[in-house]
């Protein structure tokens, strides 16, 4: 039974250290994504800034395969070449290692400072940045205080006959160790939180250093593979990014494995402890890959380009380039081309405001995740639009095609945004009421049902005004959008004289029904904004909506 209540808290320590890992990375992310992608896109003018960028984010989400996927999404849209996302992930390699380093001193003092700072800052934070760093002071205290269980037990496990066992069987087994490690850091997602259980086993005189060493090139295999799991359906460029920083990592490990018995009586000259061994290979290793790969990122993107190649598919299914700039010499061709894949963007708009509605009746969030990946392919056919039409508009253009480059672009910014509030605002009310398990008042929700119905109307209006450039039509568009702040501000009466009658249903869902019938009116807005310069260019738009202070 003793030897059976070793290894569940053995079990306990390490799931507590990779739950605290990723609820840091968690905290980071939700508090500071768009900064870290900011950081990222304005960083990789060169190898060196992109570097360093990635190092910056990897110490800052305390995670690579976090960072990884960060990157890999600049790299799907086109905003970084393979060369630079692959000095970017040489830095996010390295930056991970100042996690590792930091860990390795005795933080414990600092563990109850962090937790009850982290949780009050959760608890009594107004604003979802301080809610979100409170997570991430709470999982950095968690990762202390699990650091502390697995070192607690170690007496324990040097007793265990059988541990004893495996780890001197392990000890003359170098490639198995390496195996183990990378087959742990891919299990669990996170390199940081396998590194870490080794230097604390090693430190405690558990793992033997020869042993630590190779699980920690086998953790950074790991590491490695975890992403590229994660992206197998991926788009040629992003895989050859992944398999660019994997094929680094391996190739450094395999070059080390068989020197680790060399390498160790320096790592001993420079620290006893065995942790801080472990701490400091971590770090030589990846700076040596940084080292050694970063002059020639260049010819490895080369190299990456031509042994992985995509796929040819049957000439009748591949796909037709539609914004070509090819087309600049006839801007005509070229506004024609955006127009097509702008009505393709309001299409797939149209189908995630058509199917919001339906999340709020179901008990499942299956149909959410789906629509959130539309928002995703509206944002990269949004972001390339934006782009070809930006690039066309430096090239000799005449008024009346500059007036439909930019009102091509509005729309598009308009028709991103409507895909935001669906798919960040209308399916976090979805969520939100399944989460709490609340029901509407059958009369709200036939009123957010109607309301809906409007909306969905005047969206099809704004496609067609878009198409026909019909200032009648853009006309009925702005009359409609009017109806519907009429509808709104009814639908808003009626639901306060429920509150007043005392309608349970109500009162539970008030703020929700207001914030949806909201979010409604919002989408409108966007949509209608298609309408203004039709009818400006036909002077039927009056210059403001005030009365006459006369």
């Amino acid at each position: 039974m003793a030897g059976q209540h070793v290894f569940l808290n053995l079990l306990a320590g390490v799931a507590l250290l990779i739950w605290s890992t990723r609820l840091v990375k968690t905290g980071i992310m939700r508090a500071f994504g768009e900064r870290l992608r900011g950081v990222i896109s304005q960083a990789t003018s060169n190898r060196f800034s992109a570097c360093l960028a990635g190092a910056g984010v990897a110490a800052a989400l305390q995670s690579s395969t976090g960072s990884t996927l960060l990157v890999m999404s600049f790299v799907e849209r086109g905003f970084l070449t393979l060369a630079m996302a692959l000095a970017v992930l040489l830095g996010s390699n390295v930056g991970t290692t100042l996690v590792v380093q930091a860990l390795s001193f005795d933080l414990s003092a600092l563990m109850p400072v962090l937790i009850i700072a982290g949780v009050a800052s959760f608890m009594l934070g107004r604003s979802s940045v301080s809610q979100n760093v409170g997570r991430a002071m709470i999982g950095l205290g968690l990762m202390i205080l699990s650091l502390h269980l697995v070192v607690g037990i170690a007496d324990p496990i040097r007793q265990s006959e059988i541990m004893t066992l495996i780890f001197e069987r392990l000890n003359g087994q170098p490639w198995a160790a390496l195996l183990i490690g990378a087959g742990l850091a891919w299990l669990v997602h996170s390199s940081v939180a396998i590194l870490l259980l080794v230097m604390s086993l090693s430190g405690a005189g558990v793992v033997g250093i020869p042993l630590g060493l190779a699980l920690v090139l086998g953790a950074n295999i790991g590491s490695g593979l975890a992403p590229l799991g994660l992206s197998l359906a991926a788009p040629i460029e992003v895989r050859r990014a992944l398999l660019g920083n994997l094929g680094t990592r391996l190739v450094g490990a395999v070059v080390l494995l068989p020197l680790i018995g060399l390498i160790q009586p320096w790592l001993a000259q420079l620290e006893a402890s065995g942790a801080r061994q472990i701490a400091n290979f971590h770090v030589g290793f990846n700076l040596a890959l940084l080292i050694v790969f970063l002059p020639f990122i260049d010819q490895t993107a080369r190299l990456l380009e031509r042994l992985v190649r995509a796929p040819e598919a049957p000439i009748g299914e591949r796909p037709s380039p539609v914004l070509d700039e090819g087309d600049f010499d006839s801007p005509s061709v070229a506004l024609v081309a955006a127009s097509r894949e702008v009505i393709r963007l309001a299409e797939l708009v149209e189908i995630m405001l058509r199917e919001s509605i339906i999340t709020f009746e179901e008990q499942d969030d299956s149909r959410r995740k789906q629509i959130s990946q539309l928002d995703y392919q509206v944002d990269r056919l949004q972001e390339n639009i934006k782009l070809y039409l930006t690039r066309l508009t430096r090239t000799p253009l005449d008024k009346d095609m500059s007036r439909k480059a930019f009102e091509l672009i509005l729309f598009t910014t308009n028709l991103e945004h409507v895909g935001d509030i669906l798919d960040k605002t209308l399916l976090e009310l979805a969520a939100k009421k399944q989460r709490l398990n609340l029901s509407f008042s059958s009369e709200g929700w036939a009123e957010i049902k109607a309301m809906h119905r409007e909306v969905v109307a005047q969206m099809r209006l704004a496609i067609t005004v878009f198409m026909t450039q019909d200032p009648v039509m853009a006309r009925q568009l702005v009359v409609a959008k009017d109806h519907i702040r009429n509808f709104e501000r009814s639908a808003a009466e009626s639901h306060l004289n429920r509150l007043r009658a005392g309608t349970l249903a109500s009162i539970e869902t008030s703020s929700l029904h207001m914030d949806v019938i909201r979010d409604l009116k919002r989408i409108v807005a966007h949509l209608t904004a298609v309408a203004y310069p039709i009818l400006e260019a036909a002077g039927e738009l009056s210059t403001s909506r005030l009365k006459d202070a006369g």
